[in-house]
């Protein structure tokens, strides 16, 4: 589950991590009350589930009330990746020398909780991991003790932060991992981590996603679940029964069983494309429980092409071949779309696709190649 940015800094909050005073406005005129309460410049900014709210021109600045009011209204209503801002973080302006980065997340491979930590803050840590591996120090948690004191400092000085933020930086990265642990965190994020000009260090910006099998015991933080605006597609896929999950890249992806779709969607990265969803359609699925998924699945602007992967079971290849047929009308014309059936009805589907002039795959290897390539074709 997400939560947003001022969600994220209350909970940063109760584990002694400083944050800037702030307040929330879903009026121009609540941020200008706000601005006048904090009494000094301030910072307006987006409060949506996405990324990337400053390049979006989400993130806009104040030095007076009235100035508070101007940005407000310039970013209340706006669109960013397909989300509308309806709310707004008002928060005290500060002076930022120097910004660093603190990450929490769980590692699936190790199964416990690695703690990241860059001198590079700011930017997309992605961005850092791809180009500058060696500035991020990774160190997983040993969860029967938690991330002890003198291991944060640890951490901290072998990142290469300064002196002078040695100490409260260590001590909030400490907080930050008692912050991820208690309130059952996936991922617990300081972007920046910030080193102002008087020589404060502070959170200026926080991320938190909840783990949701265990929000039966973060009672509070459940409360604050807004699904509708989390993504639109996954909150209407969730109320059509559908297992679908948003991801960042343009291949869409549909099988049957959590287990093929994740291997599908490996197979696509190695095949070098990028998933832009997850969607299980569950066993014993219809012609119209496909049909229903794809065009779902295309709903998605990013999507350029769609990957089906399917193992015949109780989940016959002659209903999945006809749903996709039936949805062939209603997808983005030129979408490619490759078919993978094995199992029962495996030949009968495969027959319906080729009378229809669909593709289909030997296996999943040689299907997620040609989804990638025909997505490649479309670019060119």
């Amino acid at each position: 589950m997400k939560i947003h940015e001022y969600q994220a800094k209350e909970v940063l909050a109760r584990y002694g991590i400083p944050v800037q005073p702030g307040k929330v406005a879903h009026t121009p005129e609540e941020a200008e009350t706000i601005a006048r309460e904090l009494d000094g410049p301030v910072v307006i900014k987006a409060q949506v589930y996405v990324g990337g709210r400053g390049k979006a021109g989400g993130i806009q600045f104040g030095d007076t009330p009235e100035e508070a009011r101007a940005s407000a209204a310039r970013v209340l209503g706006m669109n960013i990746k397909g989300l509308t801002v309806d709310k707004v973080l008002v928060t005290s302006k500060i002076d930022i020398k120097e910004e660093y980065y603190l990450g929490i997340v769980h590692d699936r491979k190790s199964q416990t909780p690695v703690v990241m930590v860059s001198k590079e803050g700011g930017i997309d840590i992605e961005e850092v991991a791809a180009t500058h591996p060696e500035k991020i120090i990774k160190y997983p948690i040993d969860m029967h003790w938690g991330l002890r004191p003198f291991e944060a400092l640890n951490i901290v000085t072998e990142a290469g932060l300064p002196t002078k933020a040695l100490r409260p930086a260590a001590a909030i990265l400490a907080n930050l991992a008692k912050a991820y642990i208690g309130s059952d965190a996936q991922l617990a994020e300081i972007n920046p981590l910030a080193l102002t000009a008087d020589g404060k260090v502070m959170a200026a910006d926080a991320k938190i996603l909840i783990d949701d099998n265990a929000l039966y015991r973060q009672k509070e933080i459940a409360s604050w679940s807004e699904p509708e605006d989390a993504n639109p597609i996954e909150f209407e896929a969730k109320q059509a029964g559908l297992t679908y999950v948003k991801l960042d890249g343009d291949v869409g992806i549909i099988g049957n069983g959590a287990g093929l779709v994740m291997t599908t969607l490996d197979m696509v990265a190695r095949s070098g494309g990028k998933p832009a969803n997850f969607l299980d359609i569950g066993g014993g699925a219809k012609a119209e429980v496909m049909y229903k998924a794809l065009t779902f699945v295309a709903r998605d602007p990013q999507v350029k092409g769609i990957l089906v992967n399917i193992f015949g079971g109780i989940t016959r290849g002659e209903e999945v071949a006809r749903g996709v047929i039936m949805a062939q009308g209603e997808l983005p014309k030129g979408m490619p779309i490759v078919v993978r059936l094995s199992g029962t009805g495996a030949e009968e589907g495969r027959a319906l696709l080729k009378d229809a002039g669909l593709d289909w795959g030997q296996d999943m290897r040689d299907s997620a190649q040609k989804i990638v390539a025909a997505i490649n074709t479309l670019g060119k």
